[in-house]
């Protein structure tokens, strides 16, 4: 008989890559991780493992058992959530990992409608950057992602199932008494002179900031980087700078002012799920409440306006 949880450790060796990382991804002791790969050898009848210098790599046989049993995990998680629910509720435990932006308009929303409508279903938010999305996702750290298409396309990763949920513009932020909020949309050359708060460098939108500015004709004068985008949205409402951010990030409590830009820019934000569990009954649930958003116009249909960058920056939205 096959154990569920040293197949899991078989999986994430094949997913993460050495058994230091699947120790510090179950919290375990990379001595116990060995060790119950090495049990789950003797029960298998195969060699699963062969020695590279100080490392160990999955044989053919390892690498069979590892995807496939991706398979099986999934359908035992599917069946255990169906015995507990024969009145079909969804039921269970649900990891929805998604980028900062996106947890408190959208997220924060379909969970509460969740509460209501499926009272014994959890769903257990984390912050996940889009560019750790399918490793998330492979590894079953999540079950669901909310994620930009920018980072790269994860539709033609046959493995995965991604759902466009729209458009999020890209807005210039701007203090309340500010000059340029007389106007409707903004051309970035009339912000040449400004001072700019920015994310961290090489982050999604310090790279977007820069891209645009410079096809504007100037180089942004940076006064402060944050990798949040609270502290950016206080900056500009205390010292007067201003900012780029998705539309998703400015919420109605802040003390500032956006107008669209011209031209316009957005970026595309998608949903992502195993494609082994797609039929599971609370997955379906939480994909569902976060395709229905009707609280946030921000999200319009897709492929408006020029996307944001195509590049893998190292940190996202």
């Amino acid at each position: 008989m096959l154990n569920s949880g040293r197949l899991r450790l078989l999986s994430l060796l094949e997913t993460l890559g050495t058994v230091r990382a699947v120790a510090e991804a179950t919290h375990l002791s990379p001595s116990t991780v060995s060790q119950q790969l090495a049990v789950l050898e003797r029960e298998t009848g195969s060699t699963l493992l062969e020695r590279v210098g100080r490392r160990v790599r999955l044989t053919t046989a390892g690498l069979l058992l590892a995807r496939r049993g991706r398979g099986i995990l999934d359908d035992m998680a599917e069946l255990e959530a169906e015995l507990r629910a024969i009145d079909e509720e969804p039921v269970g435990t649900v990891r929805l990992g998604l980028f900062q932006s996106a947890v408190y308009p959208l997220a924060v929303p379909a969970v509460r409608r969740l509460a209501v409508t499926h009272p014994r279903l959890r769903v257990e938010l984390q912050e996940l950057e889009p560019h750790e999305s399918a490793q998330a996702l492979r590894s079953q750290e999540a079950d669901v992602v909310v994620t930009t298409a920018d980072y790269g396309d994860l539709s033609w990763q046959t493995d995965l199932e991604v759902t466009p949920l729209g458009a999020d513009p890209v807005v210039l932020v701007l203090p309340r008494d500010h000059s340029l909020t007389s106007r409707t949309s903004v051309g970035l050359a009339s912000c040449a002179q400004e001072r700019w708060a920015c994310d961290r460098p090489r982050s999604y939108m310090a790279e977007l900031t820069l891209r645009l500015c410079r096809e504007a004709g100037f180089e942004p004068r940076v006064v402060c980087r944050f990798n949040n985008y609270l502290l950016q949205l206080k900056h500009v409402e205390s010292d007067g700078s201003v900012t780029l951010l998705p539309s998703l990030a400015v919420t109605p409590e802040h003390a500032v002012v956006t107008r669209a830009l011209s031209p316009p820019s957005h970026r595309n934000v998608s949903l992502a799920v195993r494609r082994t569990t797609t039929q599971r009954a609370a997955v379906t649930a939480v994909v569902a409440a976060l395709r229905d958003h009707p609280d946030i116009p921000a999200l319009s249909s897709p492929e408006v306006g020029r996307p944001g960058p195509a590049t893998t920056p190292t940190s996202g939205p």
